[in-house]
């Protein structure tokens, strides 16, 4: 079995002051992913024995940017989607294991007023085709925050956000996409009618009210989804205002 962990830290450095140290010890996985460590390598002293670690930081300096930590060796490492418009921000790692890619993410939100929208739908198509290129070699695990949530039951209050970053028709609509060309909500498959988030606002007590959101995820290409053998969602973590993903893959 192999176990995959997923965690946005919202800046490691801030996370790191914050228990992450034992949560990472205490959840014990293959992989673990990181999103939105707004650093740079080197910043922080941040590593665990038996694991080596990959690095995507953004251009610009504490934004994005995303992590791997892995107990095994893959066979190569790459960064970004190979699309220049979007390779600036640290967004994506892959690794290439022996039967399977680990493709790290970070989605890019559209923001307030939906400033970015337009831009968030480029990215969605040009990610899909990426995924869809490495899903034609092997199998691929997806995992990271991906900015929606996908249906009704993902979200706490969902007439309210109908528009909002996060949660508008379009950005649904690709999500609902990207299932469609060959890939398995995991959690979901397992857990089809529970209500579970994985980020709450820090507005408005959201987390104490249990006012949230589903936007982190683990994916699996259809060719693997047979092989799907435990999801969670590690609601009683905190440190961020996400929580952990998990996936556990007989492979």
């Amino acid at each position: 079995m192999t176990k995959f962990i997923s965690w946005n830290v919202n800046g490691l450095r801030a996370c790191a002051g914050k228990g992450f140290a034992d949560v990472f010890e205490t959840l014990d996985a293959d992989f673990f992913c990181l999103q939105e460590t707004k650093m740079q390598q080197g910043q922080l002293d941040m590593e665990f024995w038996g694991y080596r670690s990959y690095w995507n930081s953004a251009d610009k300096k504490g934004y994005s940017g995303t992590a791997v930590f892995t107990k095994k060796e893959p066979l190569s490492v790459s960064y970004g989607i190979g699309v220049d418009e979007h390779d600036h921000e640290g967004r994506v790692i892959t690794l290439e294991m022996p039967s399977y890619y680990l493709v790290n993410v970070y989605v890019p939100n559209s923001q307030d007023g939906l400033r970015r929208l337009d831009y968030r739908m480029k990215w969605e198509d040009d990610f899909r085709a990426y995924l869809l290129g490495l899903a034609s070699r092997k199998g691929v695990v997806v995992c990271g925050d991906l900015n929606v949530a996908h249906k009704e039951i993902d979200i706490k209050n969902a007439a309210a956000n109908r528009r909002n970053a996060g949660f508008t028709d379009e950005e649904r609509g690709k999500f609902s996409d990207l299932l469609a060309s060959g890939f398995t909500d995991t959690w979901r498959l397992l857990n089809p009618d529970e209500v579970k988030y994985s980020w709450w606002s820090y507005r408005f007590r959201a987390r104490e009210n249990n006012a949230g959101w589903r936007i982190d995820y683990f994916l699996v290409s259809d060719s693997l989804k047979d092989r799907i053998a435990g999801a969670d969602i590690h609601n009683e973590v905190f440190g961020s205002d996400h929580c952990p993903v998990e996936l556990i893959l007989d492979i």
